[in-house]
């Protein structure tokens, strides 16, 4: 979708209501007090009465847009900017697009589309060949860093991120050139660089035991095998980063340019967010116009808090 057929689309605050309605009730709606899931629909309350208990709850309600002050017609335009480009937009220059006075509604509800789209992805695991390395994100240090290193405000310190592909090794019958594509991502922030702390987040990211990991032979992957069919390891060189963690590494690459020139700054508490928003488009690189819909899903079906 462009600006253009957006603008068409979505003319004002009440199109954009009718929208997210109809896409609602595609998903369903269940009634917070009594878990019904038959409603009448109050068009002059714009809100939802269960035909149980005769609870009432707002289009809004369980969905991100919950206690939200903003218009519908201002969330659908971040959520068109956030997933209509490569590079993202920051929460300062959206307030800039959207003409708003207040910085913090923004901030706030841009990054609840993050974890929304983070939610999203959680929904889904990697299967069959997988790649898997990390990579050390430049983030803002934190008052505790500011202590222990004696540097002064705006310094900077790193932090660790997983980072896995699913890819496929394919072979060009005629010429025998091998070749690995890559269909979906995960990020994950970890808290340190130890052992049990990779395992947690890699458990939850795979499908099941049936998975054939490739990675280096770093110390913290040493129970991977305990997990997966076969766990395959080979020294770290630059052969290894073209061909066997290919696909990872362009994405970690991929990921901090695309940091470095959007954001100002990153804390680590919120690393996870930004992570979710490059992961959530670069698995659906090939959705097209579809990406802004499925992001509306995202936000319906998300917790709200």
């Amino acid at each position: 979708m462009n600006i253009f057929s957006f603008g068409v689309r979505f003319t004002d605050e009440k199109s954009c209501r009718l929208h997210f309605k109809e896409e609602r009730d595609k998903i369903g709606v269940i009634c917070n007090r009594c878990k019904g899931t038959a409603h009448y629909w109050l068009k002059n309350k714009w809100s939802y009465e269960c035909k149980s208990c005769r609870s009432r709850q707002s289009l809004r309600s369980g969905t991100i847009m919950k206690s939200s002050k903003l218009s519908f017609m201002t969330w659908y335009k971040t959520m068109f900017l956030l997933s209509t480009t490569k590079k993202g937009f920051s929460s300062r220059e959206i307030q800039r697009q959207l003409g708003l006075k207040r910085y913090e509604p923004v901030w706030a509800m841009v990054h609840k589309l993050r974890k929304a789209m983070g939610d999203r992805d959680d929904c889904y695991t990697l299967e069959g060949m997988i790649e898997k390395d990390e990579g050390y994100f430049t983030i803002e240090a934190s008052e505790r860093d500011h202590k222990t290193q004696k540097s002064g405000r705006g310094s900077k310190t790193k932090s660790n991120v997983m980072i896995m592909a699913e890819s496929t090794v394919l072979e060009d019958l005629e010429t025998g050139k091998v070749e690995r594509q890559c269909r979906y991502f995960k990020a994950k922030v970890l808290e340190n660089h130890e052992a049990d702390g990779t395992d947690q987040a890699f458990e939850k990211a795979i499908d099941d035991e049936q998975t054939i990991v490739f990675t280096d032979k770093s110390t913290s992957y040493v129970n991977i095998a305990d997990y997966v069919e076969i766990h395959m390891t080979e020294k770290s060189n630059e052969q290894t980063t073209k061909e066997t963690l290919k696909w990872v590494h362009i994405a970690i690459s991929n990921s901090k340019r695309n940091f470095v020139g959007t954001y100002h700054k990153i804390k680590k508490k919120y690393l996870q967010l930004y992570l979710n928003e490059f992961v959530y488009k670069l698995n659906r690189r090939y959705f097209g116009e579809q990406i802004f819909d499925r992001l509306v899903i995202a936000s319906i079906t998300a917790d709200g808090h």
